[in-house]
């Protein structure tokens, strides 16, 4: 039997099984087993685990990478072609005959490029085509774009969650609370530090017998799901923000509007037109989180051109310095710094000073 034949098998009985405490265990069970055959989908035998592939290498440039995705004749192609004509310092260029980068926008002093990844939503969660190499940059983006059709949004949101959660993608998630670390020996050692509704010691020892883990230390520090376990297991999901951009907003009433700009991680948009960008690239810049650092050469003015864009998860000076030469962290001595990282300005900071948005620094070799 092939690995989609058993696919669709588990599947089935998932749809045919009642949900209620009764079948929680054997859920929990077929999940697992759904999430191994998923895997054994997306990394063929013997490969190194579905590489980016020849075409594939696109190279990352500028500070953030936005990926776009939706199905065809939603406006995609206008709304990359229009924001990087508006926004771009680059023309659109190939580089390959499946995919396009429209270029490299510029916007409040970052780099931001533009994918289009179209291979997604073609069956690629089943091993089609060349689904897997586009998954494979899919998951190096900071930033994923669902682009929809305001006239039929549910349909297409759905299929195209589908597509990317089946690959390990999670959209606009946090990694679940959970410790787990395997050991030699002493059995499954269970905690729980809040009240559970749906796993229980029995259901995560089955789960994790499924994985032939039968020695490790469990703890849920939040109500957590059969999902959120197999997810910490398998150890390769990627989390990433999403933005639904619902296009064709000059096809509906105020009316409508109106409640459109009440759903969550939704931008309505008109590529057509260009109605509407100024909110689309902000709400990107929210949620990219990009932090910008000015440099000042000692002596002189800081230059507020063109800010080094760091994320926000790593802001250190000992960050910055490497974001510009690996070499530099060897001859640093100490930074000063203006800005609201610090108390007063200049403040003498070290390597791990964690720097804030728009702080201007000036480094001081040995």
């Amino acid at each position: 039997m092939s690995i989609l034949a058993k696919i669709a098998e588990i599947e089935n009985e998932m749809a045919r099984t009642q949900r209620n405490k009764a079948t929680a265990h054997h859920l929990g069970l077929l999940k697992a087993r759904l999430a191994k055959l998923r895997r054994e989908l997306i990394t063929p035998k013997g490969g190194s685990g579905g590489g980016t592939g020849e075409g594939f290498d696109v190279a990352k440039t500028g500070d953030a990478r936005v990926g776009f995705v939706g199905f065809p004749s939603v406006g995609k192609s206008t709304l990359l072609s229009n924001l990087a004509g508006v926004y771009s310092e680059v023309a659109a260029y190939e580089f390959t005959t499946l995919t396009t980068v429209p270029g490299v926008i510029r916007y409040k002093g970052a780099k931001i490029q533009l994918l289009d990844l179209p291979g997604i939503i073609e069956g690629a969660k089943d091993g089609k085509g060349r689904g897997r190499q586009v998954i494979a940059v899919a998951r190096t983006c900071n930033l994923i774009l669902i682009v929809l059709d305001v006239l039929k949004p549910l349909v297409h949101k759905k299929l195209i969650e589908h597509e990317l959660e089946g690959f390990g993608i999670r959209l606009n998630k946090q990694p679940p609370n959970i410790g787990f670390k395997k050991k030699d020996k002493g059995g499954i050692n269970f905690t729980a530090t809040c009240a559970q509704t749906e796993l229980d010691g029995e259901t995560v020892k089955s789960i994790l017998a499924e994985y032939k883990i039968h020695n490790a230390d469990i703890t849920l520090r939040s109500d957590s799901t059969a999902d959120d376990l197999i997810d910490v297991v398998e150890g390769n999901r990627v989390y990433i923000p999403c933005i639904y951009v619902l296009n064709k907003i000059d096809q509906i009433s105020i009316e409508e509007l109106d409640i459109i700009y009440k759903v969550p991680h939704c931008v309505p948009i008109s590529a057509h037109h260009r109605w509407n960008f100024d909110d689309l690239l902000e709400r990107m810049w929210d949620y990219l989180k990009l932090v910008r650092i000015y440099t000042k050469p000692k002596g002189q003015l800081p230059d507020y051109t063109s800010p080094v864009v760091l994320p926000d998860e790593r802001t250190a000076v000992e960050d910055f310095c490497l974001k510009i030469h690996k070499n530099l962290i060897k001859e640093f001595k100490y930074a000063l710094v203006w800005g609201s990282s610090v108390k007063h300005n200049p403040q003498k900071v070290g390597k791990d000073h964690v720097l804030e948005d728009e702080d201007v620094i000036q480094l001081v070799k040995k």
